[in-house]
């Protein structure tokens, strides 16, 4: 009898250990391989600590890769993943589309209104907030101090292109493996043409006109393509039309890049003495202009969302708090130190002396950010919102197609005419099959 209760007692802490085991929940995350996203899978021991019966499965894809699958679920209703991660392009037209759930429940711990302006308004839609900003950034100049001076030059808070091309060409040491300037060139509407959109504005260029008319065969876009390709010939590296953020990065780490021209959250990882070699002569500058009146500088968020239809939004919703709440800012500044939280989302973070004591980038991050203006972000009139981007649906198809040819120009495959050509025509198509134009 004895051993038979006791069978029976095994088989009873058996079946509650299996039901809690089941009663577990586990969201599929999909993130992008960015540094930041990295560091917070190394912390999620502190999400698992506060919310044991919630797992975690990591999908971490390349940026291309990333939003290529992650708009093929959502647009599929595949549901593979119950996090996404999105960026400032995505969340307005699929929160439109009915593709998000709002996040109304983060908690009062979230503290919504202390984000940044410029950073929540890009992810919310009719004031609703539709993804929460893990970090915010817009672009800016990383520079070497040491070589500008032993190139006798100083740059300017606010520099030209012209200024930028004089000090890349002096800079460049070849025989010592230094390139003047670090610019992407590996293809993607979010690559290479994420740069090119906002450069292009400094020179006046815009993709269409009030009546969405392509603008590729315009000056202005061949000024801009043209001084992108010779200045890349004179001074940047080989092989770099292959070459996007996390390729910069690691060359500028190494200290074979002058200057490098890119997302104001590199700020933390090129003046890092543990992964940079050149982390202590880093200076930082505004984006450059043409004298125009505007500055070649995007603005994004790297972004969590849950997609509509989730059976595991409350799940979804306690990690996206956690993740991109002001208590993990602290959390990582205990483990990793302040000038790695993440940057560019919190207005109390940049009045908080301990961070902008510890991240030299602070000051220059937060006045790129606020100097984007995505509702006005050409210089002569445009129908549509967004910096580095075109916020219409067809953008991420036709952004690909035209950031394929132009980093065929840079690697040499087609005149800087050709490319040109080609955009325009193949953006005509797309935007008279839209019904954007006649």
């Amino acid at each position: 009898m004895r051993l038979l209760k006791t069978a029976l007692f095994l088989t009873s802490i058996s079946l509650l250990a299996l039901s809690s085991a089941e009663a577990a929940t586990t969201l599929t995350i999909a993130t992008v391989n960015n540094g930041d996203m990295i560091r917070m899978q190394k912390l999620t021991d502190d999400f698992k600590a506060k919310n044991p019966d919630i797992d975690l499965q990591w999908v971490t894809l390349e940026e291309n890769v990333l939003r290529q699958k992650v708009t093929t679920d959502i647009a599929t209703k595949g549901g593979q993943y119950d996090v996404l991660t999105i960026g400032t392009y995505e969340v307005p037209i699929w929160a439109k589309n009915g593709w998000l759930v709002a996040l109304d429940n983060l908690g009062a711990d979230f503290k919504v209104d202390d984000l940044l302006p410029a950073i929540r308004n890009g992810l919310s839609v009719d004031g609703k907030l539709y993804a929460s900003p893990f970090y915010g950034e817009s672009s800016y100049v990383m520079y070497r101090k040491d070589l500008m001076e032993k190139a006798g030059l100083t740059m300017p808070d606010s520099p030209t292109w012209d200024f930028i091309k004089q000090a890349a060409e002096k800079m460049t040491d070849r025989a010592n493996g230094i390139n003047g300037i670090c610019l992407r060139g590996k293809a993607g509407w979010g690559e290479n043409m994420a740069f090119l959109t906002a450069m292009s504005n400094s020179f006046g260029a815009r993709w269409f006109d009030e009546k969405w008319q392509p603008q590729f065969d315009q000056p202005e876009w061949k000024n801009t393509l043209q001084f992108y390709v010779d200045l890349m010939k004179a001074a940047g590296p080989s092989g770099a039309s292959s070459n996007g953020f996390n390729e910069n990065l690691t060359l500028f780490q190494q200290g074979k890049c002058g200057m490098w021209i890119d997302a104001t959250v590199a700020g933390s990882f090129v003046t890092d003495p543990k992964a940079s070699t050149v982390a202590d002569k880093v200076g930082f500058a505004l984006a450059p202009n043409t004298g125009l009146g505007k500055n070649a500088n995007w603005l994004w968020a790297w972004s969590l969302a849950i997609p509509a239809g989730s059976q595991k939004t409350e799940a979804a919703e306690k990690f996206i708090a956690w993740a991109t709440g002001p208590a993990y800012l602290d959390l990582v500044a205990s483990k990793e130190g302040w000038a790695n939280v993440p940057p560019g989302t919190r207005t109390s973070l940049y009045s908080n002396p301990e961070y902008t004591k510890a991240a030299p980038f602070a000051a220059m991050t937060l006045a790129s950010i606020n100097s984007a203006d995505p509702t006005h972000p050409t210089v002569k009139p445009v129908p549509y919102t967004g910096v580095q981007f075109v916020a219409i649906p067809e953008f991420q198809g036709l952004g690909d197609t035209v950031g394929k040819l132009f980093s065929a120009a840079l690697a040499g495959q087609s005149s800087v005419d050709d490319a040109l050509k080609q955009a325009q025509d193949v953006a005509t198509r797309t935007m008279t099959k839209g019904g954007y134009i006649k």
